[in-house]
C-alpha cells in the first residue's frame, strides 16, 4: 500500500482506538476521514492536516447522516480505500436483568449501525475492485463472559457476518479484517459502558464482582492503543491480511485456549455426533 494515496473512512474517532488510530495515520501520510457523533471532539485531531484530514459528525445509527459522510469523504478524496468499522460500546449486567431497550441499542450501534455503513462504502470498492473493512470485533467475540453476555451477543454476530462478507466480496478485490482485542487502555470499560446494576442477589458474587472489577481496572489494562494501532496499520500494509487479528497477549492466550476447549468439547461427542447421519449407503 502507498502512503499519501489511501483513504482511510474511521468511525468512533473521539476516544480510544479509533482516535488512535486516525492521529498516526496522519502522521504517517494518509488521509483520514475522521468521524463521530460530536465532531467537535475530532477537530483537534484533524488540525493542521486541511488536505489529507476530514472531521465528519456521523451516528452510524442515523442512515441519513451515513449517507452524508461517504457523500463528503468521495467529493473530498475520490473514494474510500479502508473503511475501519469502530464504533461500539459494552454493556454490562446478568442475562436475567438485561434491559430489552439498552440490548437493542447495543446491537444497533455495533451491529446494525456497522452492517449500514459498510452497505453504503461496498458500491464505490466493488467499482474500484479494490478496497479493505476493518471490522473491530473483541476477544469477546471469541469467548464468553459474565456480566457482557449481550456485548458477546454483537460480537458473535459480528463475527459471522464478517466471515461470510470476506467470502463475498474476496473475487472482487476486496479484503476483510476482524480485529480483535483483549483489554486495552481505552474508555470502553468506562465512561463508555452502558450498565444495569446487578440487583438478585444470586448474582452479587459472580456478575456483580465481575463489574466491579472491569470498572476498578480501567485505565490499568496492559494493552496499548498506540502500539495496537501499528499493529493493524501495519497488517493493512501487508497487502493481503489474514481474516482475524487478535491484539495484546490476553487476547492471544484466550484464543489459544477457546480452540482447545473446542478441540475437548468436540471430541468428547464424536461418536454421538457422527450417530446422527443416515448409515453409509442409505
Amino acid at each position: 500500500m502507498e502512503k499519501k494515496t489511501k483513504v482511510w473512512f474511521i468511525t468512533g474517532c473521539s476516544t480510544g482506538f479509533g482516535r488512535e488510530l486516525a492521529k498516526l495515520l496522519l502522521k504517517k501520510g494518509y488521509s483520514v476521514v475522521a468521524t463521530a457523533r460530536n465532531v467537535e471532539k475530532v477537530k483537534d485531531i484533524t488540525e493542521g492536516y486541511p488536505e489529507t484530514a476530514l472531521a465528519v459528525t456521523l451516528d452510524v445509527n442515523n442512515k441519513t447522516q451515513i449517507s452524508e459522510a461517504v457523500k463528503k469523504a468521495e467529493e473530498k478524496f475520490g473514494e474510500i480505500d479502508v473503511l475501519v468499522n469502530n464504533a461500539g460500546y459494552g454493556y454490562f449486567t446478568s442475562i436475567e436483568e438485561g434491559e430489552e431497550d439498552k440490548i437493542r441499542a447495543q446491537f444497533e450501534t455495533n451491529f446494525f449501525g456497522l452492517v449500514s455503513l459498510t452497505q453504503a462504502v461496498l458500491p464505490g470498492m466493488r467499482k474500484r475492485r479494490s478496497g479493505f473493512i476493518i471490522n473491530f470485533s473483541s476477544i469477546g467475540g471469541l469467548r464468553s463472559f459474565m456480566a457482557t453476555g449481550y456485548y458477546h451477543a454483537t460480537k458473535y454476530a459480528l463475527e459471522g457476518w464478517s466471515e461470510s462478507l470476506s467470502q463475498e466480496v474476496a473475487s472482487l478485490g476486496i479484503k476483510v479484517l476482524i480485529v480483535e482485542p483483549g483489554p486495552f487502555r481505552t474508555d470502553w470499560a468506562g465512561r463508555s459502558t452502558s450498565r444495569t446494576e446487578t440487583q438478585l442477589p444470586d448474582y452479587q458474587a459472580t456478575v456483580g464482582a465481575r463489574m466491579k472489577a472491569s470498572l476498578e481496572g480501567s485505565g490499568k489494562q496492559k494493552g496499548d492503543p498506540i502500539r495496537a494501532s501499528e499493529a493493524i496499520i501495519e497488517a493493512i500494509e501487508s497487502g493481503s491480511p489474514h481474516l482475524r487479528l487478535l491484539l495484546g497477549k490476553m487476547a492471544y492466550d484466550l484464543a489459544i485456549d477457546k480452540l482447545r476447549l473446542l478441540q475437548d468439547n468436540f471430541s468428547a461427542w464424536e461418536k454421538l455426533s457422527l450417530s446422527a447421519d443416515y448409515p453409509d449407503g442409505e
